[in-house]
């Protein structure tokens, strides 16, 4: 089955206007990288591949990320160039390689905006944001069916996600698909029904009490799997309270860093000599701080 075309409403920009700084700056970006991978470039730029740039852009698209959440504009923008960067050295690789180029990719990626947003370039409707995930994970569906891929409403999130953030995309792609509590009382009390059945599997296995406890194989496989669940239905509630998970958590390793080291700053000895309630009072005087 073909993906759906629209008809034409508010035609999508065909050509860029040179006179706008944007394009400008862009295409002397796009220079530079080519430069660099000339044949008289940067020896270390000539020698990238794919398989050597991507750890690169996964590196910078998370120090992105950090920025985004702790930093200024000018550490974003600076950190948005080098994911930038990244991309654009990847299409210029590929076309050293005669595999595609940048041109391809752009127009791949224009022509996929254009086509899932029906409400804008075509004649659709679509009032509100959960209306337009709707639209895009049809038109989304019907692409892949139309290449026999899986068609599940759940296709499309990358296995090699942080699980956290695949969580939430899964979550996100469940409840657009129609698979959701009436509000978030109910993934509220989803997490609560996990956490009880995580009790109930500490208690038999004896590992609530001692982590060394002799539990079987299957004893500690079922607490494996209730507190997976635990950990998922916690990154669902975050999804229907409008949350990143996985933001979440970064955000709570952070505060938990600059505790302990409050903390550990403050003991009037060697932690290895304190006691448990010792460091427990200086940690609430940093949690008070």
């Amino acid at each position: 089955m073909d993906a759906p075309q629209p008809t034409a409403k508010r035609p999508a920009p065909t050509r860029p206007d040179h006179a706008d700084p944007r394009v400008a700056e862009f295409a002397r970006l796009l220079a530079v990288v080519d430069r660099l991978r000339a044949d008289d470039g940067c020896p270390w730029d000539k020698k990238q591949t794919f398989a050597s740039t991507a750890p690169h852009l996964i590196e910078e698209a998370h120090e992105l990320q950090e920025a985004l959440e702790c930093s200024g504009d000018a550490h974003v923008a600076e950190e948005s160039g080098d994911v930038l960067m990244n991309v654009l050295l990847l299409a210029r690789i590929a076309e050293d390689e005669r595999r595609f180029d940048l041109a391809s990719v752009s127009k791949g990626i224009a022509d996929k905006l254009v086509r899932r947003h029906p409400h804008v370039f075509a004649d659709a409707e679509a009032d509100d944001s959960e209306a337009v995930l709707r639209t895009w994970e049809a038109i989304k569906k019907a692409e892949r069916q139309g290449r026999q891929e899986d068609s599940s409403a759940l296709a499309g999130v990358p296995q090699g996600l942080p699980a956290l953030q695949r969580s939430a995309r899964i979550s996100g792609k469940a409840i657009t698909a129609g698979f959701k509590w009436h509000d978030v009382s109910g993934a509220h009390a989803k997490v609560h029904e996990e956490v009880r059945e995580l009790d109930e599997a500490l208690a038999a296995s004896g590992l609530g009490k001692d982590a060394k406890a002799p539990a079987t194989a299957a004893q500690r496989a079922a607490v494996e799997h209730e507190l997976g669940d635990v950990l998922i239905a916690a990154a669902f509630l975050a999804k229907y309270l409008d949350m990143d998970p996985e933001a979440l958590c970064r955000s709570a390793l952070r505060r938990f860093e600059a505790r302990f080291r409050a903390m550990e700053a403050s003991l009037p000895r060697p932690m290895a000599e304190c006691s448990l309630d010792e460091m427990m009072a200086h940690w609430r005087r940093a949690k008070e701080r």
